[in-house]
């Protein structure tokens, strides 16, 4: 499933959970489906980091020089 389906996925069970209207049961299965997703985009998020590469320049023959990317955690 891609990150952008699991977003909305995520979005859809925050939007019942909150409506109040579920039962117990279904409210812990959906808080656990909710953190299974959480954690599956968290995950693939930090892969995305470890692949963005800062561009810092262009050089006189037109080659990009860039970097990897460093979070400022």
């Amino acid at each position: 499933m891609s990150f952008e389906k699991k977003l909305n996925l995520l979005e859809k069970i925050v939007k019942d959970l909150e409506n109040g209207e579920l039962s117990l049961e279904d409210s812990l299965k959906n808080f656990e489906k909710g953190i299974k997703l959480t954690r599956e985009c968290h995950a693939q998020l930090n892969e995305a980091e470890q692949k963005v590469k800062v561009l810092l320049s262009i050089d006189a023959e037109g080659n990009v020089k860039t970097e990897d990317f460093q979070s400022k955690d």
